[in-house]
């Protein structure tokens, strides 16, 4: 893995993530909370992003490349749009994460480290835990309408069989 610095006041890199449709509502203020905990790690074909059961507070939104999310070495996720978040249920729960990201092909990731977040203080403190949970209810409730979409699938599927 390569990794760049902290991003802070990175202007170009601030340019490219507000086009990010998960970062579009976001004013530039509230990015740059974000991108001063940020950095930009690019991963090989096939290297680990993380492993299951491992432990760190890091957040990833893929800005380019291909990840593929195994658990207990099956496929259950292949996330290839730009903006793409993974890892968060990690950085939530502050548990070994559930599931393990592999990079398919060149990937690189805006990697964002939300330990930072008991650090600061006052308005600091709370924009950018605004920001970061505002991500995080949005991906979960995306993710939350998938399954309750696949599990009706199945339900109705299970009617047909009896």
């Amino acid at each position: 893995m390569q990794e760049t610095d902290f991003l802070r006041g990175n202007q170009r890199v601030l340019n490219d993530i507000k086009k990010f449709e998960i970062f579009e509502p976001f004013q530039d203020e509230e990015l740059h909370h974000l991108m001063s905990m940020s950095k930009i790690r690019k991963y090989n074909p096939g290297e680990t992003i993380f492993e299951q059961n491992s432990a760190d507070t890091w957040l990833y939104f893929l800005v380019y490349g291909k990840v593929r999310v195994m658990k207990d070495n099956k496929p259950v996720a292949l996330l290839q749009r730009r903006g793409d978040v993974f890892g968060e249920m990690g950085a939530i729960e502050c548990a070994p994460r559930s599931a393990s990201a592999v990079a398919v092909g060149e990937t690189v990731c805006l990697a964002t480290d939300i330990y930072y977040i008991e650090q600061l203080t006052g308005t600091d403190k709370l924009a950018f835990g605004y920001v970061i949970y505002r991500v995080f209810s949005g991906v979960l409730a995306g993710r939350l309408r998938i399954t309750t979409e696949e599990l009706l699938e199945l339900k109705g599927r299970s009617i047909k069989i009896w």
